[in-house]
């Protein structure tokens, strides 16, 4: 009856499975209005289908991957067929094998590629219900692949109840339900209430219910037209699901108590198992003939699993029951489940049994939460260490499990329950020490969750209060303060100076990380008493940095800071040196959340060197990892190589979308970063009047610090050409002081270049030349082009026409071989300028690989495999396989064989590297 569109929309999707492709559909809409229906539709129109179900329980959402397990488990055969580390991720997050930790997203792609290769052999549907109340690990897992179906032969059809604040669906195709049209609730009802009764009572029936057909069918159900309209009067739309659930309790109080119990059992339980019902039933005395009844009245069938007519069926059965029946049924699964199989859900199942606090049960969901984190489900350690808290009688081992609780939910993402954890303990009078801890994890919750400008300050008061009491955290806490502020930039209410001054009055050493207290007093003295105070203890911090053995989390959290510390004393081989082994530590932990800023920095980096092909390449991970992870890392590399590469209209949608980003969140620094990468653009592109007003704002904004310091050799530039030189003098003076103390080659060259710039003409060749010569031994080949290039203008200027045309055709060979095309097409005018004649390069293919077609293409042409190449782009190997297909046609070859050779016909650079 109607749903006309969105079935033949589900139609579509299922003939996009059978000719290979990935097809995803989320089905919105509130509870009862057809989204199962919907659903069973999908299975009947897809029996030459392979069919695979699982569905969201909301009394299971914190047992970790739960979900995922229902919908492999049929699949779990042809584990062997996907790649080994794959296959040991999913393993142990399943809890098949015991083993490290897994990364989330290597689980994820394992699905993905598991999914993939069962549905080789035969188009695969996957319906997940009750998608809302999939537990978290389930529902990222089921988002990624969902956002990975490219090539494969899977249709996914999730069902999503609403209103929800479940977003890990977000941005996929969505059908939107809404109530059934007035005609076909017209027909619907009169199948339900035979006869004629009043037309009012029917309009208002229709008008109340909206057309949600569970509504019409539950709602009249066992009501004479007299009793009607006192049964309706509903005030809202969040009020039809209860009233719906109210319906099915009306039809409780005609079974019996026994079937009641069987009812209640279900709902308790919700894995799909009757032999565990059953087993749990007969504690309970409960006959099999209970669940006659049930079945009668068209609540719940158990055969081959357990089925609820209708997910309100469960919670209505559920929350109509006292709460001894509740702890009846609980305990009674609790016995019933074998604790050397399934140790979690029994322990779940004595707690919810638990009528007071017990240290038995809490020690026993402690032990869960750590066999949870172990699985890589940081939620579901979260949720049983925060009942374990609940459950224990002692208050210091109450206060270090809530405390313990809040931090795996801080790592899970999960801030709303960390601050209500947090709160917790402020109300059970802990010690100073705990005081402090909730102090910095209230702080780091807040940090992390996207307030940015607000985190410096409550990190800053944390660190002080914890500094008599654990003087290591302390200076720990001193510098994530510090590094918060780096990121809030101007933006932040404790900003980097006023973090310095509290660093250098109060905070000493500590027999800690000598790297991260060599870093805090670096950039403190940075701050407080200027670079050349502070270069030497910089180049220590990043001595001992890279030699240090740290940790995953602190070396991810201090990388960014050793990052700038380089860069703050021109260091270029260290800043890369740095980011390498931030990339590593991610890599070899499996993160790919931390891999994702490593990547970033990797991308400016690489970008710098002039090797644009291997940008690319970085740049396309960074954005296959940013996507996978959700990260909010605002995309520094690809704005620098954007900038770089000068195509105005890509770079300028990067910087405009980065720019609503950061400035949602409060990153200051990113908003630097922003008008740093535009000056730099708009000099390529000759935009000089934009170029100024850009750099002045990212100079402004920290006239001395490392973002303005690179800012300013874009200030002076286009002073220079716009013939404003006054405008670039104090800009050049800092810079010029920063070089003196970076004295590396990069600094003095950039220096050098800047200053020939504004210095009289009968002096500045000596400068030109000496940048030239300076930046000639760096790899920093783009700011050798450029120095090339502003001397040949100058010599242009000078008069000097056969020497302007040799410094200007090396600018343009550079530029134009390393794919800088906003700088090469400036130097290319120029260089028309001086009468020499010189053709605008035109890549004579016209179609242009993607991103991702292009690493894959550069990934092949190396040797990788599919299935390696999938690994490292968190696609499926029949996906990499499709994107092939797309760059021979493009590239007009026909094997990977072919690929190398045509890669470096349209890449003429790579050769000579």
């Amino acid at each position: 009856m109607g749903r006309s569109r969105e079935r033949q929309a589900l139609d579509r999707l299922l003939a996009e499975a059978r000719d290979g492709r990935g097809a995803v559909a989320v089905v919105r809409g509130e509870a009862g209005v057809g989204k199962t229906a919907l659903l069973r539709y999908c299975a009947h129109e897809a029996r030459d289908l392979q069919i695979h179900r699982t569905s969201g329980v909301e009394s299971e959402m914190q047992l970790p991957f739960a979900s995922l397990h229902q919908l492999c488990r049929p699949l779990l055969g042809h584990l062997e067929s996907i790649p080994h580390p794959q296959r040991i991720a999913l393993s142990v997050a399943l809890g098949l094998i015991d083993g490290a930790s897994p990364d989330p997203f290597l689980v994820s792609l394992a699905a993905l590629s598991l999914l993939s290769e069962v549905a080789a052999a035969q188009p695969m549907l996957c319906l997940i219900d009750d998608a809302q109340w999939l537990d978290s690990a389930s529902g990222q897992a089921l988002a990624f692949v969902a956002r990975r179906l490219l090539a494969d032969s899977v249709a996914m059809v999730f069902a999503v109840r609403e209103p929800t604040t479940h977003r890990e669906l977000a941005g996929l195709p969505e059908l939107q339900l809404q109530g059934l049209d007035e005609d076909d609730a017209r027909v619907l009802l009169e199948m339900v209430i035979p006869g004629r009764f009043d037309p009012d009572i029917r309009n208002r029936l229709l008008a109340e219910t909206r057309g949600n057909p569970l509504a019409l069918l539950e709602l009249p159900n066992r009501l004479d037209s007299t009793q009607l309209p006192g049964v309706f009067g509903l005030r809202d739309g969040q009020e039809l699901p209860r009233r719906i659930e109210e319906a099915f309790r009306l039809r409780l109080l005609a079974l019996s108590r026994e079937a009641r119990l069987l009812l209640l059992l279900a709902a308790a339980e919700p894995a799909d198992d009757p032999h565990l019902l059953w087993r749990a039933a007969e504690r309970l005395g409960i006959p099999y003939s209970a669940a006659e009844a049930t079945e009668a009245e068209g609540l719940l069938a158990i055969d081959r699993g357990v089925r609820f007519r209708h997910p309100l069926v469960r919670s209505a059965v559920y929350g109509a029951a006292t709460a001894h029946d509740r702890r009846s049924v609980h305990l009674a699964l609790a016995e019933a489940t074998d604790p050397r199989i399934d140790p979690d859900r029994r322990a779940w199942h004595l707690a919810a049994a638990a009528i007071g606090p017990d240290e038995a049960i809490a020690l026993e969901l402690e032990r869960s939460a750590g066999r949870a984190r172990a699985r890589g489900g940081l939620s579901a350690a979260a949720a049983f260490l925060r009942r374990s808290a609940l459950l224990t009688s002692n208050s210091d081992r109450r206060v270090g499990r809530a405390l313990a609780a809040a931090q795996a939910s801080l790592h899970a993402g999960e801030f709303e329950s960390a601050l209500h954890v947090l709160s917790t303990v402020d109300a059970a009078a802990p010690d100073e020490l705990q005081a402090a801890r909730v102090d910095l994890l209230r702080a780091q919750v807040i940090s992390a969750s996207g307030a940015v400008d607000a985190a410096p300050a409550l990190l800053l008061a944390a660190a002080e209060r914890l500094e008599p009491l654990d003087p290591v955290l302390a200076r720990e806490s001193y510098l994530d303060a510090w590094g918060a502020a780096l990121f809030a930039g101007k933006l932040a209410n404790a900003d980097m100076r006023e973090v310095s001054r509290v660093v250098r009055d109060r905070a000493d050493p500590n027999e800690g990380s000598l790297a991260a207290d060599l870093l805090l007093d670096g950039m403190s003295t940075l701050m407080t008493d200027g670079r050349a105070a502070a270069a030497p203890i910089l180049r220590r911090g990043i001595a001992a940095f890279l030699a240090e053995d740290l940790s995953l989390d602190k070396g991810m959290r201090w990388s960014v800071i050793a990052s700038c510390a380089a860069v703050e004393v021109w260091d270029f081989e260290s800043w890369d040196a740095v980011i390498t082994r931030q990339m590593q530590l991610a890599r070899d932990a499996g993160a790919l959340a931390p891999l994702a800023f490593g990547l970033n920095g990797k991308a400016i980096t690489v970008a710098w060197t002039g090797d644009f092909a291997a940008t690319a390449r970085v740049d396309a991970e960074a954005d296959a990892v940013t996507q996978a992870t959700g990260s909010r890392v605002a995309p520094f590399g690809g704005m620098l190589f954007a900038a770089l590469r000068g195509r105005a209209t890509d770079a300028f949608e990067l910087l405009d979308r980065t720019v609503q980003n950061s400035g949602a969140a409060g990153a200051g620094f990113a908003l630097q970063w922003v008008n740093w990468t535009t000056a730099m653009l708009c000099n390529g592109l000759g935009r000089y009047e934009d170029a100024l007003s850009a750099a002045q704002r990212a100079w402004d904004d920290w006239p001395d610090w490392y973002v303005s310091i690179l800012a300013s050799a874009e200030l002076v530039e286009a002073a220079a050409r716009l013939g404003r030189p006054h405008l670039g003098a104090e800009p050049l003076t800092r810079l010029v002081e920063s070089a003196r103390v970076g004295a590396s080659d990069w600094a003095l060259g950039i220096a050098e270049r800047c200053t020939a710039l504004l210095i009289e003409d009968g002096e500045a060749e000596a400068h030109y030349q000496a940048a030239i010569g300076h930046l000639a031994a760096t790899p920093l080949r783009p700011e050798l082009a450029r120095a090339h290039l502003v001397y040949g203008e100058w010599l242009r200027r000078e008069k000097r026409r056969l020497d302007a045309r040799g410094q200007l055709r090396v600018a343009h060979s550079m530029l134009a071989e390393m794919g800088a095309e906003g700088f090469a097409e400036r130097a290319r005018h120029e260089l028309s300028a001086t009468g020499a004649k010189v053709r605008r390069r035109v890549d004579a293919n016209h179609d242009e690989l993607t991103p991702q077609e292009a690493h894959v293409a550069r990934l092949a042409a190396d040797g990788g495999t599919n299935i390696e190449i999938g690994t490292e782009l968190y696609l499926s190997p029949r996906t990499v396989e499709w994107h092939l297909k797309k760059v021979y046609l493009k590239l007009g070859i026909t094997s990977r064989r072919a690929l190398r050779a045509a890669l470096l016909a349209r890449e003429p650079g790579r050769a000579a590297r």
